[in-house]
């Protein structure tokens, strides 16, 4: 059976509670939208495999809740993750100026190294926009991550940001990529070295060189 993928990630949508986190994830994941969306309980994920710089990368793509009251189960999957978008919503100020707030929490939960993107959704409500897209990509220059304006309902930037953030996961992890594939490169060679050793010496090998 073919290898299906080369390498799991894992990343994370964290956000105000009705950013579209849920709707970003539905678009990549699934190619659906649906306008309206009950609120995320917890904790919710889907999977999928794309192909970046030749290597098949299956992510894991945690959705988290919003709200405060889940806040100490979502903070558990900040540990586990490589990469992390922050999402807030270009039609609310609000779920903007939070964005320091969980800036904050990633920086005490999350694993050094962790890549990060910000990401401003609901670029397609033009009309109701608080927050400019200069706004986003100074923030971003700010806590030093790519920045996004995204919209699940057009399709605007969707496989863009996610390729690119599981393309950060890549560069940031590139040597112990490097070291698993040269450990299965010789793990390869040492196995066909064993089956040559393990063949019965005789006419079908007669042609081995000798070095007696």
């Amino acid at each position: 059976m073919a290898k299906q993928y080369d390498v799991l990630f894992r990343l994370l949508l964290i956000g105000d509670s009705g950013v579209g986190k849920t709707c970003l994830l539905c678009r990549f994941t699934d190619n659906e939208f649906h306008s309206s969306h009950i609120s995320t309980i917890g904790v919710d994920f889907k999977m999928k495999t794309i192909e970046v710089d030749g290597i098949k990368v299956r992510i894991q793509i945690w959705d988290t809740a919003g709200q405060e009251r889940y806040q100490t189960i979502t903070k558990q999957y900040y540990r586990r993750a490589q990469g992390i978008f922050l999402v807030y919503d270009i039609s609310s100020e609000r779920s903007y100026q939070h964005i320091m707030k969980w800036v904050s929490d990633v920086d005490e939960y999350a694993p050094e190294g962790v890549q990060k993107i910000l990401i401003g959704n609901k670029a397609d409500e033009e009309q109701k926009r608080q927050v400019g897209r200069e706004q986003g990509q100074q923030l971003a220059k700010e806590y030093g991550m790519d920045f996004y304006e995204t919209s699940a309902c057009t399709n605007l930037n969707i496989k863009e940001s996610f390729t690119r953030l599981t393309e950060l996961v890549l560069q940031a992890h590139r040597k112990e990529l490097e070291g698993l594939q040269t450990r299965a490169s010789n793990e390869l060679a040492l196995a066909e070295l064993e089956e040559d050793e393990g063949k019965p010496e005789g006419p079908a090998n007669s042609s081995k060189t000798c070095w007696c």
